[in-house]
């Protein structure tokens, strides 16, 4: 590409809603650029804005007439009869055919396994020509970009560097703003305690005047012009430390690093105990007229944390099935699993919400014993505070909500054993972080299936079973 693409003044408005505005910015050949921000935020959109499928709300794009651009969307709608990682694959090799001056790839690892994502990387990294990216895949961001596009509240931010660069940035500013609330908090008391002992002063002095007076009757009370002058000293610093801690508070806001979610599960290591909560043995599982695993043997004690890994196709949905005991699952060998009332799925989709109810009906449904109140507080901290959040219907939450709301359950009610199938595939970076968060403390035994190296380290997760594919 010899050209440079040039964003002018770009906007983006959907109806109620301002994505991003005035974004500026100059797309040299060879750029390596990553678009980040929570899901909803206009991170596709932009993209498409970048290759002249979508025109901007206000400005302009210049010089991307004449640049061949190689699009993958997120959602391949072609090829109806292939696996997620077969559909991207194909989209991919049709983007290569057009020799692309720029390749632009919307969420790309999303549905790869383990061996098409290592092949992936591998060629993104040796790629020459402009690479733009959306994605919330930390390994793909550490590996192959250098220049971060952040969406959030309605603006852009560039970052030129590193992704664990661009992490310690945002960490290094909400230090340094956290570190001066804390001196504006120190500077109140101090302020506070001025005005207290200048009182106090006030006080003593007016007792000795008021005696004197009643001996000097034309004399005027003494102590209270200096009174009055240290409360509107008191007053004035008080409205400025008011003023500066607004100021960081919205700074800080802005710099939306995750909050820190921090769950009391209802079940403790205690509770559930080392024994061994799940074990196959010889263990096969499959459909009619199909085998898809067979052989296999594993097992997870209370507090074990497992991972499930293989190919596409290898069978890692259908074991978990096996163990929920789906009635369409065939299954021979030893299969020694919990009853169960002590096991919870957790699925990419969030199948186990009911979109009619509310959030607060869903936790109250999970948790019948609970007051109103308990579950409020539960829910405060999965941050869901506002009345209007609590009483939001399922079906409307964003992929980020029903993360926290599914996770909230958990907690709640906390099973023995969990299971979790591709729970990273359509969540944006923030979610992520709640997720490893809850997860790291869960008490319970817990079989994760996952594609998601990055996620499968922040877990530290220990033990790993491969599936290989018998078909």
């Amino acid at each position: 590409m010899h050209k440079s693409i040039i964003l002018n003044d770009i906007c983006l408005y959907f109806p109620n809603k301002i994505c991003f505005e005035n974004f500026s910015a100059q797309i040299q050949s060879g750029s390596r650029i990553a678009i980040i921000g929570n899901n909803g935020s206009g991170k596709s959109s932009l993209l498409k804005i970048i290759s002249g499928a979508l025109q901007p709300s206000e400005g302009k794009i210049l010089n991307n007439e004449n640049i061949v651009f190689g699009y993958v969307p997120q959602l391949v709608y072609e090829y109806e009869n292939l696996s997620g990682g077969q559909k991207f694959n194909k989209a991919l090799s049709a983007a290569f055919a057009l020799r692309p001056d720029a390749l632009l790839l919307d969420e790309p690892t999303n549905h790869l396994d383990l061996k098409n994502r290592k092949s992936l990387l591998k060629m993104l990294e040796h790629y020459k020509e402009t690479l733009i990216i959306v994605s919330h895949d930390a390994e793909l961001l550490r590996s192959v970009i250098d220049t971060f596009w952040h969406i959030d509240n309605g603006k852009i931010t560039v970052f030129s560097g590193k992704f664990d660069d661009y992490k310690n940035e945002l960490f290094r500013k909400r230090q340094n703003l956290e570190y001066e609330l804390a001196v504006l908090q120190k500077e109140k008391k101090e302020n506070h305690k001025a005005l207290m002992k200048e009182q106090e002063r006030s006080k003593k002095s007016k007792e000795r005047g008021g005696k004197f007076v009643e001996q000097k009757k034309w004399l005027p009370a003494v102590g209270d012009s200096k009174q009055n002058s240290a409360e509107k000293a008191s007053g004035r610093n008080k409205e400025s430390i008011n003023e500066k801690r607004g100021s960081i508070n919205e700074q800080l806001s802005a710099l939306r690093i995750p909050e820190i979610l921090k769950p009391k599960f209802s079940l403790t290591a205690k509770d559930i105990g080392s024994k061994t909560i799940l074990s196959l043995s010889g263990a096969s599982a499959g459909y009619a007229g199909k085998t898809v695993l067979r052989d296999v043997t594993l097992s997870v004690s209370g507090g074990g944390h497992i991972a499930i890994t293989g190919d596409n196709g290898s069978g890692k949905s259908t074991l978990l099935k096996a163990i929920l005991n789906y009635p369409e699952i065939i299954k021979s060998g030893i299969w020694d699993v919990p009853a169960a009332r002590d096991i919870a799925y957790l699925d990419q989709y969030y199948g186990t919400l009911d979109n009619d109810k509310t959030v607060i009906e869903t936790l109250s449904e999970t948790a019948p014993q609970k007051t109103h109140a308990e579950l409020r507080d539960i829910l405060n901290g999965f941050l869901f505070r506002k009345n209007e959040e609590v009483n939001k219907k399922a079906g409307v939450l964003s992929g980020g909500e029903k993360a926290r709301l599914s996770l909230a359950k958990i907690a709640v009610k906390t099973p023995k054993l969990l299971l979790i199938d591709e729970i990273t595939n359509n969540i944006d970076l923030e979610t992520k972080e709640h997720v490893v968060q809850v997860l790291k403390q869960y008490p319970g035994a817990m079989v994760i299936a996952s594609h998601d190296a990055a996620f499968l380290k922040d877990l530290e997760i220990g033990h790993f079973y491969y599936i290989i594919s018998i078909n």
